[in-house]
């Protein structure tokens, strides 16, 4: 048992906010490996988590004593950085005394919430990161690459994309070891790519023509009307590729090294283990029919 500065007893419990996402998932294994109790944060969860509802907040902090800090869908949304300030004001009543923050590079909204969880009272770590390896086979672009065409609003920028593994290695980390407080971790893959670069290696891995084609935002975002997908995701992937995609974030960072003592997974190797788990098995089934 800790004892915190408000006197409130706690246990070694640690809170993951979209516990059940790519990286929360991935923390929650890792966390029970190393034998931590974690509870996902997350709406189907007992107690129930949602950011937007903040009835559910209390419950979900009690006998916590960390928090890793994943805002839904982006910390760049209107009503994020508002939010952020409420729980972590909540999670310091309830005696959280560590907090580990997911945030993106580039993004200004983000930096106001990193702010916030710095100036809080409790052990903060911040995890700025690039954009993720797993949105080709977890992600939004997983249907284009099984429909033989990576199609997005993208210029000719360079994008260091990160492999969430290492994400959910640092972030664990940071919740369990000492020697991460005050730090910020710019997490990123060892080489920056642009989404040309993309569609050739993942042409490479699957042995199939996989090209990359330019398309406008206007018709990016009917593709993403199209699919069915919130007004909220089609407004974030705008301003992903409309403002954060123009260069500001092309250079490599070393997070993973300074974090992990160990360097970041190249996108090669991602590639690699997507074509032996046959995650793109359904576009080579298609291709062959």
């Amino acid at each position: 048992m800790k004892q915190t500065e408000n006197h409130n007893t706690v246990s070694d419990t640690v809170l993951v906010t979209a516990g059940t996402g790519k990286i929360g998932s991935r923390i929650m294994k890792r966390l029970a490996e190393r034998g931590v109790n974690a509870r996902a944060g997350s709406r189907s969860a007992r107690p129930a988590f949602d950011w937007n509802d903040r009835s559910t907040w209390d419950a979900a902090l009690d006998n916590v004593s960390s928090v890793y800090l994943a805002y839904l869908p982006d910390l760049v949304v209107p009503g994020a950085q508002a939010a952020i300030s409420e729980f972590v004001k909540l999670a310091r009543t309830k005696g959280v005394q560590r907090a580990v923050l997911l945030s993106g590079r580039g993004e200004e909204e983000g930096y106001a919430c990193e702010e916030i969880v710095r100036t809080s009272g409790m052990e903060s770590t911040i995890v700025r990161a690039s954009w993720f390896m797993q949105n080709f086979t977890e992600g939004d672009f997983l249907p284009m690459i099984l429909e033989g065409v990576i199609a997005v609003p993208a210029r000719d920028i360079p994008e260091p994309f990160v492999d969430v593994n290492d994400i959910a290695d640092v972030v664990v980390a940071a919740l369990t070891e000492d020697g991460h407080e005050g730090e910020l971790y710019e997490v990123t893959g060892p080489r920056s790519m642009t989404f040309s670069e993309i569609a050739s290696e993942i042409s490479g891995a699957t042995d199939r023509t996989i090209p990359f084609v330019r398309i406008s935002r206007q018709q990016f975002a009917h593709v993403l009307t199209a699919a069915g997908a919130p007004a909220i995701i089609s407004w974030l992937m705008d301003y992903l590729f409309g403002t954060v995609l123009d260069g500001r974030n092309a250079k490599v960072g070393d997070g993973v090294q300074r974090a992990l003592g160990r360097n970041p997974a190249d996108f090669r190797d991602f590639a690699k283990r997507a074509v032996d788990r046959g995650t793109w098995n359904e576009a080579v089934q298609d291709e062959v029919a």
